[in-house]
């Protein structure tokens, strides 16, 4: 009974491991994935964090002074008396920096504005990682398609290769034009085993991109493998990238960071006053009413000199130059959307014909040449020259459609944002 009960155990394992193995993840959950595991992604998060950290630096406020002044004890006796402290003159004080023109809170705001910077920054390493992420997913997609393509040859090549043994039995054909389609079987074979490995190699790019460690046998990804016929025009993806390339926005966000640290410049050109308040006790004093007294002082550094002005020169070279760098940004954004729609465009007019006509002439003359070859209505060199065109068209098919997606996936790096899924 124990040992049935074990078996039981051991079964429903296995049967759980098949299952975690046939678990196909889709594009949506490899990306939540990857945006939870990634340590590159993980790591410039920090970046942000230590960015929203220094906001808290630049907005403290000076620490006062204390200071407390003692004078008048006695060091040797009065009279044979010696009183220490009969006289001392005790004067403790406090001062205070106080920061004029705002000072605080433009630091502050020039902190914020490098926070939006970071934020930017990451969005926009985000963005490229996904597209490294999208990539290594088609490729992964494409190899299970060329797998596929290359398993359904080889059985279909068997199939042939039967029904020509049939035949040779029958003496309907020669020993040599046997040998041949034997031959020409490595070749199906031979692209069986390199679309086993690309898509083993596949599998390890995407599953390190997610950093992930499960076997590369229990892993396995799922989605669409098609291409859409129609493309929105070039201008409404200009539009959208203008809105959403976080690489532009950052050099935006810089111009106005720039500005704040001019204006932080010139506020650091003015004199900061120090105030002073203090409290003495002189036990000394003659007069009853001065022993214990207060007062006070203001103290104004004279900037003869402007020791600043560099810092304000070059604050205000640096806004012309981050005006400058987003005029480059923007250059760059209409650069790779046009780029990427016409590597898209450029898919799409080579696909339409694949689909339109040339799969299903691929297909008919591959089964009009088998049926005339196997009823002696054409040669073997005739059979094996369709059979390679099939081989050929279906081949060049599957990867121009992992080419248009691949371009899809560029354009949606050149947008910003995912324009087509």
């Amino acid at each position: 009974m124990r040992n049935s009960f074990y078996l039981i155990i051991v079964v429903l394992s296995a049967c759980g491991a098949v299952g975690q193995a046939q678990a196909a993840l889709t594009w949506e959950q490899v990306r939540q994935r990857f945006e939870q595991n990634n340590p590159t992604l993980a790591a410039d998060e920090v970046s942000v964090e230590e960015s929203k950290a220094q906001e808290i630096t630049a907005y403290l406020r000076p620490n006062p002074d204390l200071s407390l002044t003692v004078d008048g004890t006695q060091i040797a006796p009065h009279q044979g008396v010696w009183q220490p402290f009969a006289g001392t003159f005790e004067s403790p004080g406090i001062s205070y920096l106080h920061e004029r023109q705002h000072k605080r809170e433009l630091r502050l705001e020039s902190a914020k504005k490098a926070t939006l910077i970071a934020q930017s920054n990451h969005l926009d390493l985000n963005r490229t990682l996904l597209f490294n992420l999208r990539t290594a997913f088609v490729s992964t997609l494409q190899a299970k398609a060329v797998l596929q393509l290359a398993q359904d040859n080889l059985a279909y090549y068997d199939q042939v290769l039967g029904v020509s043994r049939t035949r040779f039995h029958a003496g309907d054909i020669a020993q040599i034009d046997l040998d041949r389609l034997e031959l020409q079987r490595v070749q199906y074979e031979s692209d069986l085993r390199t679309a086993e490995v690309n898509l083993r190699t596949a599998k390890i790019e995407l599953l390190t991109l997610l950093n992930d460690r499960t076997p590369v046998e229990q892993f396995d990804d799922t989605g669409p493998y098609d291409f859409r016929d129609q493309l929105a025009p070039r201008d409404q993806f200009r539009a959208i990238a203008l809105d959403t390339r976080p690489d532009l926005k950052a050099a935006i966000e810089a111009i106005g960071k720039a500005e704040s640290d001019h204006k932080l410049a010139i506020a650091n050109g003015s004199s900061d006053p120090t105030l002073s308040g203090w409290y003495t006790h002189n036990s000394s004093n003659n007069n009853p009413f001065g022993i214990n007294t207060a007062g006070g002082s203001i103290s104004i550094p004279l900037r003869i000199f402007d020791r600043n002005q560099g810092e304000k020169l070059r604050t205000q070279l640096d806004i012309a130059r981050a005006q400058k760098l987003r005029q480059v940004s923007e250059a760059q954004v209409f650069s790779d959307v046009d780029s990427a729609y016409a590597a898209l465009d450029s898919s799409l007019a080579l696909l339409r014909p694949y689909r339109q006509k040339y799969l299903e002439q691929a297909s008919r003359v591959r089964a009009t040449v088998r049926f005339a070859y196997e009823h002696g209505g054409a040669s073997l060199l005739d059979f094996l020259s369709a059979q390679g065109e099939y081989r050929s068209v279906q081949l060049s098919y599957v990867n121009l459609v992992g080419s248009y997606l691949t371009a899809a996936a560029q354009l949606n790096l050149a947008v910003g944002r995912e324009v087509i899924p």
